[in-house]
């Protein structure tokens, strides 16, 4: 079995750039749909025996009808050239609103030919999946409230409500897994979080901010692929061993979190206890983040230009230089000539941050004047912010005997 692998489209997200004047689509959106335009067409060049997205085509639960237009056009190519696809419900694809149809519903509703939307956890077999030699257990992004109406679940502790989750979905992974035809292929699809994951600014995923699956259930070795969606950054958790557990990040670079983050979508040949892996690289938009601490105001425009990249480096980039400096400095910066540096970039931010100088406030009765050197440091390790007391005193100690060393000299 070939398969191609894809999650987290976001194809709405239009938070940088303009619009183009033709389809009057902004360009960011466009960025996402050449991506996604990529990967259905690998998938009819490849001659792929199946299409999973593993969940998150919009970046809300409400998308504009057009974004449904040009999401509708690409999976409508992949019904048209008969590959099976199956779609995964996301948490952004979900309303919070009970009752209320998710943003990929259409496809459900209509019975697009070859598509399949997966909503629900269940388990299919080959009667589900179009006769493919193939299951495929499914679990969707549902809301916590919505679990635990689905599993009969009971409680007010979000920690203990998700154990109670966790334990659910693994004994129904389990007996599914059980009741498989052992001769086929098992392919595990989520939109969750799993333990040891990483996202974006390289933190682990933590139990308790997110309902997460266990590390050693998305590893069964009765497992032939696990296809993940749910967190953007690219990521093999059983890299090395069977089965791979894979998640190909989103089809583009969403922010400036992801700005070092290559974006990919994977092809896997999955046979019985085996599964190949090829990872794909998407050319997406890249981002250039800089950021500096201004030392001298003597050249303050000179030394930001020398943290940008060439001009060339910044061609269709999406650029943020990120400006720390004293507040008295803000006029020393010529924003004209940064942008002018600037100006092949799509994109161009000057993120100002200018600091204060914190000052030691003195009671309404009181002078410097008034005050003896020790008084005025006790006074100043307040406005720095010393916060340890064991700290403070140390260097009190260490200036009345610096002071009193300076008087027995004199």
């Amino acid at each position: 079995m070939k398969l191609l692998h894809f999650s987290d489209a976001h194809i709405d997200m239009a938070n940088y750039g303009r619009h183009d004047p033709q389809s009057g689509l902004p360009l960011r959106v466009l960025d996402f749909l050449k991506a996604l335009d990529t990967i259905v067409q690998a998938a009819i060049d490849e001659k792929v025996d199946l299409v999973l997205f593993a969940g998150d085509a919009y970046k809300d639960r409400q998308p504009a009808p057009t974004f449904q237009r040009e999401w509708g056009k690409r999976i409508m190519r992949l019904s048209q050239a008969r590959i099976p696809t199956l779609l995964l419900v996301g948490n952004h694809d979900l309303s919070p609103a009970t009752g209320r149809a998710h943003a990929i519903q259409e496809f459900d509703t209509l019975q697009v030919p070859y598509v399949r939307v997966l909503d629900k956890p269940q388990f299919l077999r080959p009667a589900d999946l179009f006769d493919l030699p193939l299951q495929v257990i499914a679990i969707p992004y549902i809301a916590r409230s919505g679990l635990m109406a689905a599993l009969g679940i009971s409680g007010t502790e979000p920690q203990k409500v998700y154990e109670q989750i966790q334990n659910r979905l693994s004994e129904l992974v389990h007996g599914w897994l059980e009741s498989a035809d052992a001769s086929l292929p098992v392919i595990l699809t989520a939109h969750l979080s799993v333990e040891g994951a990483q996202y974006g600014s390289e933190r682990s995923v933590m139990l308790g901010s997110d309902l997460t699956l266990p590390g050693s259930l998305v590893k069964d070795t009765r497992l032939d692929y696990v296809a993940l969606g749910h967190i953007h950054k690219r990521q093999d958790l059983n890299e090395g061993a069977q089965p791979p557990v894979v998640y190909p990040g989103s089809i583009e670079r969403v922010d400036f979190g992801e700005a070092n983050d290559d974006k990919f979508y994977v092809i896997a040949e999955v046979e019985k206890h085996k599964a190949q892996v090829k990872w794909v690289k998407l050319a997406g938009r890249p981002f250039i983040d800089r950021r500096v601490t201004l030392r001298s105001a003597e050249s303050v425009t000179t030394d930001l230009q020398a943290v940008l990249p060439a001009p060339g480096e910044m061609d269709g980039a999406i650029v943020r230089l990120t400006v720390d400096y004293p507040r008295e400095w803000d006029t020393l910066i010529d924003e004209t000539a940064l942008r002018r540096q600037a100006a092949a970039a799509f994109e161009f931010h000057l993120v100002k941050r200018p600091q204060s100088t914190a000052r030691i406030r003195l009671p309404a009765d009181q002078t410097i004047s008034s005050l003896s050197p020790l008084e005025l440091l006790g006074q100043y390790w307040k406005a720095a912010k010393v916060e340890e007391q064991n700290d403070i005193e140390a260097l009190q100690k260490l200036a009345e005997e610096i002071i009193l060393e300076e008087n027995q000299d004199t």
